[in-house]
């Protein structure tokens, strides 16, 4: 049976950056990804936006590491070369009704350590003219990034100090030994020995955690599934920076955000789904018009088409206020060995390095 310190189930961007600060601290690591490339899930379908930590519940993990990950995040793409831009972005509220809700937003940023701009609506479209609302709050810090070059520098770097990437390799068993876990992988008897499993599996980190065989169940969240749909836009952005509306249940609105090349793309939506799936129907680009003219009225007919379509990996329902992170340890379920990630979507991207320091420093 081959032995090896550390496995990280998931090659994600979080998994990425676990592995490599594992081989880092000078653990032989190894990586198990079942589809037959890194990122191809949230990781590769998301906005590629660098949040500043402004919508989180102030102490919570979402807060902390986007905040400490969003600077350690731009320090590390300066240093490497990757492509990166610290945009900006306005979140606008488009009517009246909607300032209370802005103003909610200013007090979580606030507590949270990030400053944000107050902008009428005036102020607003003398900077963004092809923009509508009657006040703006301006986050300087926010920023987009190549996310693929960003997963090729963690997959880099792990793999120099000695980690490996096994991709094609989903695991089918896993099973906790007294002092050892026993995984198997693509079927069969389990052939590979650890004392150290890190679930980085995304949307299927709960059924992963599930294959652990003596694993106590009551510490296995519910997996809910929330797709997002994103349209791009068939001509030049007129805007700059990225816009977002005033949050809504389930995410962060259709908002607008662009990439490197200055291409404008919307999304994502919220649509629950049953189970992972990534098809963008065409008819939802008509509930996306109408969201988006309330804050740029002069998107006109036919300029949207179908991009592509994103899974946030949920642990909390439709109708449920938005879990956190959570990073579960022996301390929380008493298995040894084994740290559990779930729930992490967005701001899981900003946070990935600060997230793997934590996640490493809890089996060391």
């Amino acid at each position: 049976m081959d032995e090896v310190a550390a496995v990280v189930v998931g090659a994600g961007v979080v998994g990425l950056a676990v592995a490599r600060e594992l081989a880092l601290r000078g653990h032989d690591t190894l990586i198990l990804e079942a589809a037959e490339r890194f990122g191809t899930g949230a990781s590769s379908r998301n906005s590629e936006v660098i949040h500043s930590g402004i919508y989180y519940p102030q102490g919570s993990w979402k807060a902390r590491l986007c905040v400490a990950g969003r600077e350690q995040l731009y320090a590390f793409c300066t240093a490497r070369g990757i492509a990166h831009r610290r945009c900006g972005k306005f979140i606008v509220a488009t009517d009246a009704s909607q300032l209370a809700g802005l103003a909610k937003v200013a007090a979580a940023a606030r507590a949270n350590g990030v400053e944000l701009e107050s902008l009428s609506g005036e102020a607003a479209r003398a900077i963004e003219p092809e923009l509508a609302c009657v006040a703006a709050l301006n986050s300087p810090l926010t920023g987009i990034v190549d996310s693929h070059a960003y997963m090729l520098a963690l997959l880099a770097d792990a793999e120099s100090h000695g980690a490996l990437l096994a991709c094609g390799s989903p695991v089918t068993r896993i099973v906790l030994a007294d002092q050892d876990i026993l995984i198997a992988v693509n079927g069969g008897a389990p052939e590979l020995r650890t004392r150290t499993l890190i679930n980085c599996a995304g949307v299927d980190a709960p059924a992963l955690a599930r294959l652990m065989e003596g694993f106590p169940a009551a510490h296995v969240p519910s997996a809910y599934f929330a797709k997002g749909n994103y349209f791009t836009l068939d001509a030049r952005s007129p805007f700059q920076r990225l816009v977002y509306p005033v949050p809504e249940p389930g995410g962060l609105g259709i908002h607008l955000t662009l990439d490197l090349a200055g291409r404008a793309r919307f999304g994502p939506d919220v649509q629950w789904i049953e189970s992972p799936e990534y098809h963008v129907d065409p008819q939802r680009g008509e509930r996306f018009y109408a969201a988006i003219r309330r804050y740029w009225p002069g998107l006109r007919d036919g300029a949207l088409q179908p991009a592509y379509a994103g899974v946030r990996p949920k642990i909390s329902g439709p109708n449920e206020a938005a879990a956190d992170f959570r990073i579960d340890d022996e301390r929380t379920h008493g298995v040894r060995g084994v740290v559990n990630l779930f729930g992490i979507e967005s701001p899981g991207l900003t946070s990935s390095l600060a997230l793997a320091s934590e996640v490493v420093s809890r089996i060391t």
